[in-house]
């Protein structure tokens, strides 16, 4: 009797049946298949942006890289020249006073807005609210809404001798400090750094003030309590609220004063001598007119290059959690 009940005939249902140890699941497989043609799906969409980054971004960055291992003059039989392109580019003084030149505008195009940026956007929180302050964050951010040409055509004419600069220096009785502000040697390039600060600082203000917006109000009520000014509030609970967006301002106008053309070409052409001149404007020359289409790849692989070690390190610092 008890072999009868134990063994179960071999078409019945409870052979069949999982034990209460079988975690196995017949829907498993499908749905394993499912997520399968998801995620192939979701490739799908996201294919036309990856062709157009490929044939946009990626083919040119690589035959940049290609470029600039040969001697060629865009028309003709190229030659190879190995390393010597680059040898040139860390050799040639011209060329390693015009990158030294896009360094120093990192002073006018990033740190200064950014520290501006910071004393403005803490007044702008604290003195304006609802109409006003959207009043002054449409002014502040401007510049940024007015194309680098126009930019550079109002400010040429601002620092021009006859400038609005100059006569205003004049009627104050310094008619002795005029002085063509763009077009002499040992101001030239502060005047053009002048321009990218005055370009920059609406956009970190806005980015700084929408971070300041995202801070907790009860931090700045603790510090409050325990009897902390406007100083030390800033510098014990804005500021370190802020190094996400500190971040984001330095990247990108840190990549703007190295890659900086349309401001400099359109103010000063690079000049007087090469006093101006930052690698994007020579990148231009040396390609198009002076036809060294291999010397100019070069110079453009090393300002990505510069352009990643200073942007990388600020990138690592700043992220993370608040």
């Amino acid at each position: 009797m008890t072999s009868a009940l134990g063994s179960a005939p071999a078409g019945s249902g409870t052979a069949s049946r999982p034990g209460r140890g079988d975690t196995r699941s017949p829907a498993r497989p499908h749905r394993k298949r499912w997520g399968r043609t998801v995620r192939w799906s979701g490739w799908l969409w996201v294919l036309p942006a990856l062709i157009m980054y490929g044939v946009f971004v990626l083919r040119p960055l690589v035959l940049t890289m290609q470029y600039s291992l040969y001697h060629w003059n865009g028309i003709g039989a190229a030659r190879w020249a190995g390393l010597d392109n680059y040898l040139t580019v860390f050799t040639d003084r011209d060329l390693l006073k015009i990158i030294s030149n896009a360094f120093i505008l990192i002073i006018f195009f990033s740190f200064i807005p950014v520290l501006l940026g910071l004393l403005v956007a803490s007044l702008v929180r604290r003195i304006t609210t609802g109409p006003a302050g959207t009043m002054v964050r449409t002014v502040l951010f401007l510049p940024q809404v007015i194309p680098l040409v126009a930019a550079g055509i109002a400010w040429s004419w601002v620092l021009s001798t006859n400038g609005l600069v100059n006569q205003a220096l004049r009627a104050v009785g310094l008619g002795g400090v005029t002085r063509a502000w763009l077009g002499e040697f040992d101001t030239a390039l502060p005047a053009v750094g002048v321009i990218g600060t005055w370009v920059m600082l609406g956009l970190c203000t806005i980015l700084l003030i929408t971070g300041m917006s995202k801070i907790d109000p009860s931090l700045y009520e603790a510090a409050r309590i325990d009897g902390a000014g406007p100083v030390r509030e800033f510098f014990a609970v804005t500021l370190p609220s802020l190094r996400q967006e500190i971040g984001i301002c330095l990247t990108v106008t840190i990549i703007a004063a190295l890659a900086s053309f349309d401001i400099v070409y359109i103010s000063t052409s690079g000049g007087p001598g090469i006093q101006t001149t930052v690698p994007g404007l020579e990148i231009y020359r040396l390609a198009f007119s002076q036809r060294q289409v291999g010397l100019a790849s070069a110079l453009a692989v090393v300002l990505m290059a510069l352009v990643l070690v200073c942007v990388l390190p600020i990138q690592r610092l700043t992220r993370g959690e608040k």
